[in-house]
């Protein structure tokens, strides 16, 4: 009689795996939305230290140089944000074509690579978040330039589809296929399954070693996008990446610069104003920083803990005829109300109250759609003085 085989099926290795990710995941947002909190205090405070030291200081190129690294830091945060929750997807119809056009040319700009794109025309739109699916291509890419450092072609290829029955993945409809094949070194076969996996490489333990979360991170923004990613790879023949995004019916709107695609821009100068600000933040540093920049931009600054605590405060300043000129909600609050429920009842005292709701996170509906939710702005943690005055003066001036 032969023993039982106690071996887990492919099916249980799978749900293994997927609980593995999962936890990673849950873990990841969670260091990054308390990171997202110090660095808001970081990057805040650098950037309103800037506004008060001498252009020709010699502590002015130190502060630059601490403000790029905390970008660089933001730039990480967020990416873990995306891997961890997907991030919410702000989708519009958006020509792809000029989408992966753009993010190519940026992602490859001063390398020896070179880039090939297929026929495109009739190639559907999709409806997607720009600035997610960028950063999506931008990663793979970027992993594909890498697999050949001397010089080498990267071809991409458009092709319309539809799926007449679902698989395991995706429902039926209309796709757009989007193939990026580089001519590298080709990802060994023990590896295919593992590549999507955070951190993991293939480099070895060496100091070329290197590893990150950009596959794992395009492939959590695809799925969240309704997509597929898939991988065929053979050593010495280079590797081919196909990605599969629901087709759009409505026509594309004009695609914008988005985050990965942004080159530096001028440096602008925060807008300064005046008027009474009710923050609303539980973080007791967020506040602090907050006010210190209110105040430095010529504002008056009030604050709150709670979204309760923020509602009292509005409806007896209206009360006593002097009434805020806007509003900081954060939105998650622990153990409080947070600015979701809060806009709700600030609106009930004020329907025409001017309010900006802040977070780290940005897998909450509101971010996506803050208009919808009654807030005039969106002011992502974190952030600096020139971003966050300019948003500030437009929502005051009804602009």
């Amino acid at each position: 009689m032969n023993a039982p085989d106690n071996r887990p099926t492919d099916q249980q290795n799978l749900k293994m795996q997927i609980r593995h990710l999962e936890s990673i995941a849950a873990f990841s947002g969670g260091v990054a939305h308390d990171y997202n909190n110090l660095l808001t205090a970081i990057m805040g405070n650098i950037s309103l230290a800037l506004e008060q030291v001498a252009a020709d200081s010699e502590l002015t190129g130190l502060l630059e140089q601490a403000l790029t690294a905390s970008r660089a830091a933001k730039t990480l945060t967020r990416r873990l944000i995306t891997f961890s929750k997907g991030g919410q997807p702000a989708k519009q119809p958006t020509d792809m074509v000029e989408v992966v056009r753009n993010t190519a040319a940026f992602s490859l700009s001063g390398t020896p690579i070179r880039c090939e794109l297929g026929p495109s025309n009739g190639i559907w739109s999709a409806l997607i978040d720009r600035g997610q699916i960028s950063q999506a291509i931008h990663n793979l890419i970027v992993n594909a330039a890498e697999s050949m450092p001397s010089s080498g072609t990267i071809f991409i290829s458009f092709e319309n589809m539809i799926l007449d029955s679902p698989n395991s993945t995706l429902s039926h409809g209309r796709y757009i296929d989007i193939a990026i094949r580089d001519q590298g070194t080709g990802i060994p076969a023990g590896h295919i399954d593992k590549i999507f996996d955070p951190y993991f490489s293939t480099r070895g333990e060496g100091p070329d070693k290197r590893a990150g979360l950009g596959l794992s991170v395009s492939h959590s923004i695809i799925a969240r996008h309704g997509g597929d990613i898939t991988v065929c790879s053979r050593v010495g023949s280079g590797t081919t990446f196909h990605i599969l995004l629901p087709a759009s019916s409505a026509a594309a709107k004009t695609v914008q610069p988005d985050s990965v695609n942004r080159m530096p821009e001028k440096k602008e100068q925060p807008v300064s104003g005046q008027g009474r600000i009710l923050v609303m933040d539980d973080e007791a540093m967020i506040r602090e920083l907050t006010g210190n920049m209110l105040r430095h931009l010529g504002y008056e600054a009030d604050f709150a803990e709670t979204g309760q605590e923020a509602v009292r405060k509005y409806q007896a300043a209206r009360e006593r005829s002097t009434p805020y000129d806007a509003v900081i909600l954060d939105l998650t609050v622990k153990g409080g109300m947070g600015g979701e429920a809060a806009i709700k009842r600030l609106i009930a005292i004020d329907p025409a109250v001017k309010a900006i709701v802040s977070s780290g996170y940005t897998d909450n509906p509101v971010i996506a759609d803050y208009g919808h939710y009654g807030f005039r702005e969106v002011v992502a943690k974190p952030y600096e003085m020139v971003e966050f005055s300019a948003k500030l003066s437009r929502v005051i001036n009804d602009r």
